[in-house]
């Protein structure tokens, strides 16, 4: 007889998580594997306790998981081998542990399509590791990449790197794994704003690029939360543009976008090889100004560059107003036909409220999770959360008409 719990995580991710099914025949096992694979944000776990019957892990499932974490028992032989009888696009990217034996378990395993084998007893640490390295295999595979958001200031001291690190924040909490890299390669602040210690450096990854994975990735990454790692400079590190390849960004940000479900630059106010090469991958730009004219000219020269030399879409740029003041002389309409863009987003001016979240290091959603500003930060991670929601269900449309003519 096959039993079977569905033990759904609960997923605020812009996109569904995973679905993960864990397989055994040892009840023990199986609660010790899901409370691991439960632990791992993204994941949608579910058990299958399996006594008797059909040694099939995969029999009578009425949906298909995207994976497969199987404990193999005594009857490995014969469990792998039902595996091994279904064709290979019905077999789901898997890993495999337990009592196998070395030679012919390990092969009859990889036959089956495992992705890993490891031995009992599993150390957590190894087996997130390897669930870790299948999930970006698995993205990669499906184009499911995270989503890549740029955040630059018109002119200095416009308040980007506020908005980088609490939009971050918010999405890590609400949205899903986040990563937050910061691209100013000399005076990036984002450690400081989330008081984080930096023991590797941005320069460092895009040195090594080539060699990393996933598990790598996150491993050079400072662990805000366990939904938000933060990529930046190390104190007292010079780093000149010349050190750092177009190559090396996008292949940095490829395996981030494998590894996360959003990944939130903060860049430098300038236009080069390194910022442009996110601005032309991004899926969301904000544009963060103040309400004066010299912020207004310098806005619109940026732009208008994103527009015309980077090729960034109207749907895609946004304009944050920070420190809005409705009696400004420059208002909401001034800027909106200057820079001929329709999504304006507020910030209130809540001056004191900020400098406390930056000196401390706590963002603002910690810090004062009902003040104005937070609420402001809030309504823009909502927004860019809801718009991927829609995006996706318009491409599932439109992919469901082609085909049958809808």
């Amino acid at each position: 007889m096959l039993n079977t719990r569905e033990n759904p995580l609960s997923t605020t991710t812009g996109r569904a998580g995973l679905r993960i099914l864990i397989s055994s025949r040892d009840a023990t096992a199986l609660r010790d594997l899901q409370c691991v694979c439960q632990r791992m944000p993204g994941l949608e776990v579910s058990t299958r306790l399996v006594s008797n019957g059909h040694v099939d892990p995969l029999y009578g499932l009425d949906r298909m998981p995207d994976l497969l974490l199987l404990r193999v028992s005594h009857l490995w032989r014969e469990e792998l081998s039902a595996l091994l009888q279904r064709p290979a696009h019905e077999r789901p990217p898997m890993l495999v542990c337990g009592p196998l034996g070395e030679q012919e378990g390990m092969r009859l395993a990889m036959q089956a399509g495992a992705r890993d084998v490891l031995p009992e007893p599993i150390a957590d640490t190894e087996l997130v590791a390897a669930l870790n390295r299948l999930v970006a295999e698995v993205r990669l595979g499906n184009g499911n990449e995270g989503k890549l958001i740029a955040v630059i200031s018109a002119k200095g001291g416009s308040g980007g790197t506020l908005v980088a690190c609490n939009l971050a924040q918010q999405l890590s909490a609400r949205a899903g794994n986040t990563l937050l890299l910061d691209m100013d390669l000399q005076f990036g602040s984002v450690t400081h704003y989330l008081d984080v210690a930096q023991s590797h450096s941005h320069l460092e990854v895009l040195q090594q690029i080539d060699e990393m994975d996933s598990v790598a990735l996150r491993g050079f990454c400072s662990h805000f939360s366990p939904t938000l790692h933060v990529l930046g400079g190390r104190a007292g590190e010079l780093c000149l543009p010349q050190d750092a390849q177009p190559e090396q960004l996008d292949a940095l940000l490829q395996l981030a976008r494998a590894s996360y479900d959003w990944v939130v630059v903060d860049l430098p106010r300038q236009i080069d090889h390194l910022t442009g090469s996110v601005l032309e991958q991004v899926d969301r730009v904000y544009v963060v100004v103040q309400q004066s004219v010299s912020h207004l000219r310098d806005a619109s020269a940026l732009v208008r560059i994103l527009r015309e030399d980077l090729g960034v879409r109207g749907d895609q740029l946004q304009i944050v107003i920070n420190r809005y003041d409705k009696n400004a002389a420059v208002s909401l309409k001034d800027i909106g036909e200057a820079l001929r863009c329709a999504n304006l987003s507020k910030l209130p001016n809540d001056f004191n409220l900020v400098s406390q979240s930056q000196n401390t290091g706590v963002p603002l959603g910690l810090h004062a999770p009902k003040a104005a500003i937070t609420a402001a930060l809030r309504d823009l991670t909502e927004d860019l959360v809801g718009h991927q929601m829609a995006t996706n269900k318009g491409l599932l449309k439109r992919a469901f008409n082609r085909f049958f003519g809808g």
